[in-house]
């Protein structure tokens, strides 16, 4: 069965028009998947241990080959069951607003814990990264508030945001990356038309991804 993990970035709930977005996209891919597996990871419900010097130290333990001590094991141990719920789906969806330029700390907490050296990537000394995760699919849902791609920039921000999520997904190994944007959301003259374009987006990329 096909899983796709869903990560809900924006902390507005229903008041979040990434969310909102994120959501016409599922339906339609559901209607055609009755079997697809939803997990929904809204990640300001869910309690996330900090990246503290434990977890940090059992990170460069891994990379250089080092047995872990008690500590450290149970640091590890600690990251490799969250980053399990990320690397056992097979599709992804991960709405998330601009926040000053770049992404919503929740989200970069998150990434910060599962991008993990033999989960998400190994490392070469000459080629450098090489992600763990192939064959795998994701999809992003991008809004800004005043943010717009090639409108007056950087005077009204600037691009860490998309350009960041996808560098980390590729790094991960994670090729093929499709995305819906609606920017910005409060400088169009016709936000809730902008809307219902952004929606019928979504739902029209829900259907060329057709059965999964």
């Amino acid at each position: 069965m096909t899983k796709l993990l869903y990560l809900q970035a924006s902390s507005r709930k229903r008041d979040s028009r990434s969310s909102q977005i994120a959501t016409a996209y599922l339906d339609v891919l559901t209607a055609a998947n009755p079997d697809l597996e939803i997990d929904i990871l809204d990640l300001w419900d869910t309690e996330l241990p900090a990246f503290d010097g434990d977890k940090a130290a059992a990170k460069m333990n891994v990379i250089k080959g080092a047995e872990q001590d008690g500590v450290g094991q149970t640091a590890w141990d600690e990251i490799v069951a969250i980053a399990d719920r990320f690397v056992s789906a097979d599709r992804y969806l991960i709405a998330s607003p601009m926040w000053n330029s770049g992404i919503p700390y929740r989200l970069k907490h998150f990434i910060d814990l599962v991008h993990q050296p033999g989960i998400l990537w190994s490392l070469d000394r000459e080629a450098g990264y090489q992600g763990l995760l192939t064959g795998k699919h994701a999809t992003l849902v991008l809004t800004s508030g005043v943010y717009a791609p090639g409108v007056a920039e950087p005077a009204f921000g600037v691009d860490h945001h998309a350009a960041y999520l996808r560098m980390w997904l590729n790094q991960a190994g994670v090729q093929q990356v499709d995305e819906v944007r609606f920017q910005p959301t409060m400088l169009t003259g016709d936000p809730a038309g902008d809307l219902t374009k952004a929606l019928e987006a979504a739902e029209k990329l829900a259907a060329t991804h057709g059965y999964v």
